[in-house]
């Protein structure tokens, strides 16, 4: 770079990052039963709205049960038959509800819903590529699918 030259702060001239697989990092929240790295975060690149990582699921592997807060997160499957499950409340009676994927498929789970992903394969591991509204990794683990949160009770925690 030329000695003088000053690189504009204003948004049409910043640079661009490369993230290379070597480059992934597992200082990122975790879930028992799968192993997230980030790539795309506040504290790699500077993000402001956006986290993008990978998870892997081992096979025959059932993840615990968590949500991601107040993100919007979507999944791309990569390789492996990943299932998500998750509670449905639209119904009579709640039940879960299981959806199967395959390589090429997206999922969007809405924020703050419970679910856990798990990988029936006993072969193959299942790796996803994920992206959430949020510049961090938000990762609520939970003992079951039925949690009660912000949305159903207030952000102050009473019911209303």
């Amino acid at each position: 770079m030329a000695e003088g030259l000053v690189l504009p702060e204003d948004p049409f001239h910043r640079r661009l990052h490369r993230i290379a697989p070597a480059a992934l990092t597992s200082e990122t929240a975790q879930t028992s039963g799968m192993y997230r790295q980030a790539a795309i975060s506040g504290a790699s690149v500077h993000s402001e709205r956006l986290w993008m990582g990978q998870a892997r699921v081992a096979p025959a592997t059932i993840s615990a049960n968590h949500h991601h807060g107040d993100s919007e997160t979507a999944i791309y499957i990569v390789s492996g038959t990943p299932s998500f499950v998750f509670l449905d409340v639209e119904g009579e009676e709640e039940r879960e509800t299981r959806i199967d994927t395959r390589p090429g498929d997206f999922i969007f789970v809405p924020p703050f819903v419970p679910h856990r992903e798990e990988n029936p394969d006993p072969g193959n591991e299942a790796v996803v590529v994920i992206a959430r509204s949020t510049q961090e990794a938000i990762v609520v683990n939970l003992p079951d699918l039925r949690w009660e949160g912000p949305v159903a009770r207030g952000h102050d925690g009473r019911v209303g």
